[in-house]
């Protein structure tokens, strides 16, 4: 989750500076620096209050829609005009390769994965066995629709080799059709991202804070704040990985990286699924699905997986190396019940700052 962070950070980073630098590269280190500045806002944001929270994200997503839209438009006026030239052959090219679908794949599922932070706020969502399915086919909906028009209005206007050459694709289509007026469009774009940040802190610090409830990470991590009622700790975790995510890698390989560990998880989760389904037929089920849905997307799952481990040995090497010390963590810190004194005064003496910690950021534990 740190790493889904930095990487829709990093092109916060990139827009937000595109006005500044219009006509030459914008430095990586100046990127990374007015980033790390954005994750930390959020941070900040997640903090202290969770209903400034949700209403600065309402006003990002329409911002996210307006940004949208003002690519959606010129493009459907260009095409409209006959500018289809970049549409012929649009599938030509020598260079395609089986080993290029990962990346390619996990771009593509990236862009459309947003849908499953919604199952991390569910005790935040009101009736949520009417309200998660049907805001989740609604958004795919509308992304859907949002992706495709925008990607052929750029098409309109650029070939697909520029298209790979540039840094920030909206620059470059609003500086061909909308002179002046371009510059609004990486500031729309930027305030987009923003709001993709504050939405996913929002709902990974929710999955932190479960997940410690549940006794699988630190008792710390579900504590609220006595009087802003936010998920404290399971915020301020959050901003030393993903620092840490942002300064060790660009956004290619944080994407490959992280893309292992999600969709091998996410694969394994919906095969899950298909596997309580006939072990347990009378489970309770509020909304089902065919099971081909699942299968299919299982399969696809585990085959990029599989498929990027030979492809890109190294990020998804790293992913899978860093995915692995959480069983031996598991097993020596939640299910091992029989500790020796030793190990349990090492333990102790390291959480022995956590009650003043714990009384000086003003959090206790959840209360049902």
């Amino acid at each position: 989750r740190p790493a889904a962070t930095a990487v829709i950070s990093l092109a916060f980073g990139r827009y937000i500076l595109e006005p500044f630098f219009m006509q030459c590269e914008i430095p990586e280190l100046a990127i990374k620096l007015i980033t790390a500045v954005g994750i930390t806002l959020v941070m900040v944001l997640n903090s202290t209050s969770v209903s400034w929270s949700a209403r600065i994200q309402i006003f990002l997503t329409f911002c996210k829609l307006v940004a949208i839209l003002i690519i959606i438009v010129p493009g459907v006026i260009q095409l409209i005009k006959g500018e289809t030239q970049h549409f012929k052959n649009a599938f030509a090219g020598n260079d395609a390769s089986v080993m290029g679908l990962p990346l390619a794949f996990y771009s593509g599922m990236y862009a459309y994965s947003g849908w499953f932070y919604l199952n991390f706020v569910t005790e935040e969502v009101e009736n949520p066995e009417k309200n998660i399915p049907l805001a989740i086919c609604i958004s795919m909906l509308i992304v859907t629709v949002g992706y495709v028009l925008t990607n052929v209005a750029y098409f309109t206007t650029i070939s697909a080799g520029e298209l790979l050459l540039s840094k920030a694709v909206a620059v470059t289509f609003a500086e061909r059709l909308m002179g002046n007026f371009s510059l609004a469009v990486p500031v729309f774009v930027a305030l987009s991202c923003f709001g993709s940040m504050n939405g996913g802190i929002f709902a990974v610090s929710r999955m932190f804070f479960v997940a410690s409830r549940e006794g699988h990470l630190p008792e710390i991590l579900s504590m609220i704040h006595v009087r802003k009622h936010t998920p404290l700790p399971a915020v301020i975790v959050l901003h030393p990985l993903t620092m840490i995510m942002l300064f060790t890698g660009d956004l290619y390989s944080l994407l490959n990286f992280l893309s292992f560990a999600r969709w091998l998880f996410i694969g394994l989760v919906v095969a899950g699924l298909i596997y309580l389904r006939y072990k347990r037929p009378d489970m309770p089920r509020p909304f089902k699905v065919p099971l081909f849905i699942p299968a299919l997307f299982s399969f696809t799952c585990f085959f990029m997986v599989a498929l990027s481990l030979y492809s890109d040995p190294v990020n998804t090497g790293i992913g899978f190396a860093i995915t692995l010390t959480g069983v031996p963590a598991y097993y020596l810190f939640i299910v091992w019940d029989k500790k020796p004194k030793w190990f349990r005064k090492l333990l102790g003496k390291s959480w022995g700052g956590l009650p003043c910690f714990v009384l000086t950021l003003g959090i206790s534990q959840d209360c049902p």
